[in-house]
């Protein structure tokens, strides 16, 4: 019976450094996910759908200049 009670508290004590990576880790999961969507080929319907003002514009084109070493 000891031993059961013992390891019922033990158990309550879960650290909360794991709980808060796992949170901020799903934070920038999502934020990261919604950048790429914004600034990905949208999906039929919303070709015209003006970019929010929070996403950063992210362009498609390759420096030349770095491709170009001999």
């Amino acid at each position: 019976m000891i031993v059961l009670m013992d390891a019922t508290a033990t158990a309550s004590q879960f650290p909360v450094a794991f709980t808060a990576v796992y949170v901020v880790g799903f934070i920038a999961a999502v934020a990261i996910g919604s950048i790429a969507w914004y600034n990905s080929k949208r999906p039929p319907g919303w070709e015209d759908a003006e970019r929010p003002d929070i996403v950063p514009k992210v362009s498609n084109e390759i420096d030349s200049s770095s491709s170009d070493q001999s």
